[in-house]
């Protein structure tokens, strides 16, 4: 499973001109391809962003993460999220799982992976931890 070029083209959209702050990516089984399904503007909040995963199937999601560090200077980290929650089908999380790596290997310039099943897997506080 591969990503359509609308897929990519976005991806370097969100990493070199910082138009998105987020992308929710999913599985088209009949193009087998991945594709955007949904793009938050650079104003959109974390929240925004975890109210766009549904609660009962899998996604890729990509998050640019803007903080300040310690030695007060603004940052930017680029995750990559596999989001396969409890409830999702067996055949959804197989299918998901799969096809991750190929995907990633398609869109350079991802700092971070995280693997959630739940919201407190990827809350504000674990991308904090892990740009730091």
């Amino acid at each position: 499973m591969c990503a359509a070029g609308h897929a990519k083209d976005t991806f370097l959209e969100l990493k070199r001109k910082k138009i998105y702050r987020y992308l929710v990516f999913r599985i088209d089984e009949k193009k087998r391809k991945v594709v955007v399904e949904k793009t938050g503007d650079p104003a959109e909040t974390f929240d925004d962003f975890t109210a766009s995963l549904p609660g009962n199937d899998c996604r890729y999601a990509v998050y640019d993460f803007d903080f300040v560090t310690s030695d007060n200077c603004q940052k930017s980290k680029i995750f990559f999220i596999a989001w396969s929650p409890s409830s999702s089908r067996i055949r959804s999380k197989v299918l998901y799982a799969t096809s991750k790596h190929g995907l990633r290997e398609e869109l350079d310039g991802i700092h971070y992976e995280i693997q959630a099943t739940d919201p407190t897997e990827m809350d504000l506080e674990v991308l904090k931890d892990r740009a730091n």
